[in-house]
């Protein structure tokens, strides 16, 4: 009788250890799906003479971002190898960022990824190290050597 009850629980065990295999394929087969939708669903677009991709979330409207334009932004900036963010001005004790278009202020991918962006627009883009902070990273704020960036930037002021 022992040895029918010792077989029960062994029995038990297995069923609990196989439903938890289940669903922990369950659980990895909708996140890796979310992932995949999620990138196809953005329709990244080239542009023009550089490798920086960007993919337009929410369209804008009126006055567009050009050469010299002084443009007011939200931004937010994760590191693309660790998934990390550095820096958005959306975090508490921040302001939107404020800088002259298309003439080197700041790092090549944002600097052309932006032009052409329309009053309210939000575009994500995907910033290759060559087009960031290059082979050195920046590692004060966490960019490692190398590092890819993706930023999301709202246009919230166009002059």
């Amino acid at each position: 009788e022992n040895w029918k009850r010792l077989s029960n629980v062994v029995v038990g065990f297995m069923w609990c250890k196989i439903f938890f295999y289940f669903l922990f394929i369950i659980v990895a087969f909708q996140f890796s799906y979310k992932l995949l939708i999620g990138n196809m669903a953005e329709n990244w677009k080239s542009i023009d003479g550089i490798a920086t991709k960007y993919a337009v979330l929410a369209e804008g409207q009126g006055a567009q971002v050009s050469k010299g334009s002084t443009v007011t932004v939200h931004a937010t900036g994760i590191v693309k190898q660790t998934g990390k963010k550095f820096w958005s001005t959306k975090d508490q004790g921040q302001q939107p960022f404020e800088y002259q278009a298309g003439v080197g202020g700041v790092i090549t991918g944002w600097d052309q990824g932006c032009l052409g962006m329309k009053l309210g627009e939000v575009r994500k883009l995907d910033i290759p190290a060559n087009e960031g902070y290059g082979a050195a990273g920046f590692p004060a704020w966490g960019i490692p050597p190398g590092g890819g960036l993706l930023f999301e930037i709202e246009i919230l002021k166009i002059k």
